[in-house]
């Protein structure tokens, strides 16, 4: 529709989970925004990490990630923090993903506007990842944060100015930097854009035995053989009785939540384990929503205009 307005969704996520005077604070920054809505926030203390789920105008949703990554990184130092999480910064990532009247293309060009604006703003190193990244590798978060704050920092430091060491450092080193070189309090910054955003998605198990967790995971994601959209890890929360396989989806259309669940109940079984819930963390998208009913009860032809909400959206 021309003229339209574009709407972005941002899942921006900053290091730490258990101070709740931080996580306030930050978080405020995207209150502060008109035409935002701050959908969720979920902090997790053994992470040590909060993500934060908004939907919102192409330029608001741009000021409401600048400013909280801002204030992320004047409020958190890296030096001392400490959580089972992957992190390379305060503010760890600013992620967004096309929602309605905006091109994949339209959003990718917005990360590149966040990252810049964030990085005059602050002075925290850019990496820039997803549909963004300068090379193959960098797409991959994983990449990226290899070695973590620490293990980054160091490698930097000892890879800079050494010849011999050239192609490392710029396999490594941040698109956006005064020096080339990790900020020591905020760390860096990952800015991206992506097509879809992730589901999160826990399963309990009734056992305290964290290897069979680990085990099923292993089954359960891509590059251990199993579903090409998943990222998984077995984990244990203290919080919570038994041990959990702790998953991200990437694709919850082709590959929907109930084959999941289905399957990691016939691997638990093989160890004489029962699974015993499951969680989603944050928002879901209503087309995943779908996808799970219509896997779930082998809906032949439904469509989306037979749920009667979905016509509340063209009110």
């Amino acid at each position: 529709m021309k003229n339209a307005k574009q709407y972005v969704l941002a899942v921006p996520n900053f290091s730490e989970g258990r101070r709740q005077d931080i996580i306030d604070a930050v978080t405020a920054e995207v209150t502060k925004v008109e035409g935002v809505n701050l959908v969720s926030v979920e902090p997790e203390a053994d992470f040590n990490r909060t993500v934060v789920t908004m939907i919102g105008e192409r330029d608001a949703i741009k000021t409401a990630l600048v400013n909280m990554g801002a204030k992320a990184a004047e409020l958190i130092d890296m030096r001392e923090q400490k959580g089972s999480h992957p992190r390379i910064g305060a503010e760890d990532t600013l992620p967004i993903f096309p929602f309605k009247n905006i091109t994949l293309e339209e959003c990718t060009a917005l990360a590149e506007e966040i990252g810049k604006e964030f990085f005059e703003k602050t002075h925290v190193p850019v990496i820039f990842c997803g549909e963004n990244a300068r090379t193959e590798d960098r797409k991959a978060y994983a990449f990226v944060r290899k070695g973590q704050y620490e293990g980054l920092r160091q490698l930097l430091i000892d890879t800079k100015d050494d010849p011999a060491r050239k192609a490392e450092y710029d396999a490594r080193k941040p698109d956006y930097s005064d020096d080339g070189l990790l900020s020591d309090t905020a760390g860096a910054t990952i800015v991206s854009c992506e097509a879809t955003g992730l589901t999160a998605y826990n399963i309990f198990l009734g056992t305290e035995d964290v290897s069979i967790a680990k085990t099923i995971a292993k089954a359960m994601r891509g590059p251990s053989g199993g579903f090409s959209s998943i990222k998984a890890v077995g984990i244990k929360f203290p919080e919570h009785p038994g041990v959990v396989v702790s998953m991200n989806m990437f694709d919850c259309i082709n590959t929907p939540i109930p084959r999941l669940f289905e399957f990691c109940k016939r691997e638990a079984a093989r160890f004489g384990v029962a699974v015993t819930g499951s969680e989603l963390v944050g928002p879901i998208k209503l087309e995943s929503v779908i996808a799970a009913f219509s896997y779930s009860l082998c809906l032949e032809n439904f469509r989306d205009e037979q749920i009667l909400e979905t016509h509340l959206m063209d009110l």
